[in-house]
């Protein structure tokens, strides 16, 4: 009961001190400038979308000639909580390309290693998340050609970037 109080008092003082300190922000031209910067900086960096680097390693690679492989190919319409696996299966399979890149010194090959690098970083963090049971492995898609592959991969990072 003591801390409940102690922590509405505290609120309502941080409250008070935010309310006046505001609204004397506003009251000034420079203070509404530094009001719409800071509102302008946070909707810059929430649009960042953190798979466009990938995004344009794979507009990058998808004309090659060079790369002639099937691979497992994720559905784009897979429901939202499989989103994870799918990123995962797309990523597990550029490793096949990267492989096939390293055997007949494809000229895309750096950016292969590229994409593969950046999306297991942007994974990384997500390593032990729980996968619901509903969602495929990676082996389970069918297998598609290079070029639907990488249609498919394109699409799944474009609606994870929306």
């Amino acid at each position: 009961q003591k801390t409940h109080q102690k922590t509405i008092c505290l609120q309502y003082q941080l409250y008070l001190l935010l309310n006046s300190h505001f609204f004397c922000l506003l009251k000034n031209e420079m203070g509404l400038i530094i009001f719409f910067l800071c509102a302008y900086v946070v909707k810059t960096a929430a649009g960042h979308c953190k798979w466009a680097e990938v995004l344009k390693d794979l507009e990058q690679i998808k004309t090659s000639k060079d790369i002639d492989v099937s691979l497992y190919t994720a559905n784009t319409d897979e429901d939202k909580e499989c989103q994870e696996p799918v990123m995962r299966c797309f990523f597990l399979e550029t490793k096949v390309i990267l492989q096939e890149c390293l055997i007949k010194k494809c000229s895309k090959t750096q950016d292969v290693l590229n994409i593969w690098k950046n999306g297991n970083a942007s994974l990384e963090n997500k390593l032990n998340s729980t996968k619901s049971a509903k969602c495929k492995e990676c082996e389970e898609y069918e297998e598609k050609n290079f070029t639907e592959f990488i249609q498919s991969f394109v699409k799944v990072i474009q609606r994870e970037c929306k």
